[in-house]
């Protein structure tokens, strides 16, 4: 989208133009909806974040002040409407992990390297809500282990171990995708 034409967007949002808010809802809502499902357990729950995220959005509008990414603006509204959700949902985000996992150093060389997009995605709704959190916010979102820590109300080492094991199940997730 054209800065200028973006510029005048906004600004229609912070004066409550109907149309210039459902103009910017169709324009990003794709790219914001895909984030709000990378942390959701359903589609529904995504829908959800998706929509209370832009009710914040265009209540906060006017302090976007135009120094910086647009986008990049919205997008932290969705991370942080989908950790609000998950923190309120704490029980769900609470799941004991397995602290079994070990994988093989053969698997994981195999699988490493080879995620693609679409298989990424896949089997980050395979993985419990926990590590998926920790994963999207520190490998997608870039989040430090401090900043995650801070965000979910754990230690800087609970994050690791939970990206590291992430990770572990993510390439044995993908490398049983490619198998069967």
């Amino acid at each position: 989208m054209h800065l200028l034409a973006l510029e005048h967007l906004i600004i229609g949002c912070v004066k409550k133009d109907n149309r210039s808010q459902k103009i910017l809802y169709e324009t990003f809502s794709p790219k914001m909806y895909s984030i709000c499902l990378r942390y959701m357990n359903s589609r529904e729950e995504a829908q959800d974040v998706l929509q209370d995220g832009f009710v914040k959005a265009f209540t906060k509008m006017a302090s976007f002040n135009f120094e910086g990414s647009f986008e990049g603006w919205l997008r932290r509204i969705m991370v942080n409407t989908a950790l609000e959700q998950l923190r309120r949902n704490k029980s769900k985000f609470e799941e004991r992990f397995d602290e079994s996992v070990q994988l093989s150093s053969s698997v994981r060389n195999e699988a490493e390297g080879k995620l693609e997009v679409a298989s990424l995605l896949l089997a980050l709704q395979k993985l419990a809500i926990g590590y998926r959190t920790v994963f999207n916010l520190y490998v997608l979102e870039g989040y430090s282990h401090a900043e995650i820590a801070e965000q979910l109300g754990v230690s800087e080492s609970t994050s690791k171990s939970q990206l590291s094991r992430a990770r572990a199940l993510l390439q044995e997730i993908i490398k049983q995708q490619h198998v069967g």
